[in-house]
C-alpha cells in the first residue's frame, strides 16, 4: 500500500451537516459533523481507489504524468 494525499472541500449543507468533495477524484460524501464527513470521504476515496486498482490490475502498464494548470485564486483558499 502507498499513502496518498488528496484535497477535500467541506461545505455546510442547507439541511444541516456537511458535504465534502474530493478535488482530485470524482468522489463526494457527507456527514452530520465535520469529523464524520472527513471520515466518510476517506472511506469513499479508499473504496474508489480499490475499485480502480482492480480494474487496472490486468491492464497494460500505465504512464503517470503530472500536469500543472492555472486556477483562479478563489478556488485555492
Amino acid at each position: 500500500m502507498v499513502t496518498r494525499s488528496f484535497t477535500v472541500v467541506l461545505e455546510v449543507a442547507e439541511e444541516g451537516g456537511f458535504i465534502v468533495k474530493c478535488l482530485e477524484l470524482p468522489v463526494a460524501s457527507q456527514g452530520e459533523t465535520r469529523e464524520e464527513a472527513i471520515e466518510n470521504i476517506k472511506e469513499a476515496i479508499e473504496g474508489y481507489l480499490e475499485v480502480k486498482a482492480e480494474l487496472f490490475k490486468n491492464k497494460a502498464k500505465l504512464e503517470k504524468v503530472e500536469v500543472f494548470v492555472e486556477a483562479p485564486s478563489a478556488l485555492v483558499g
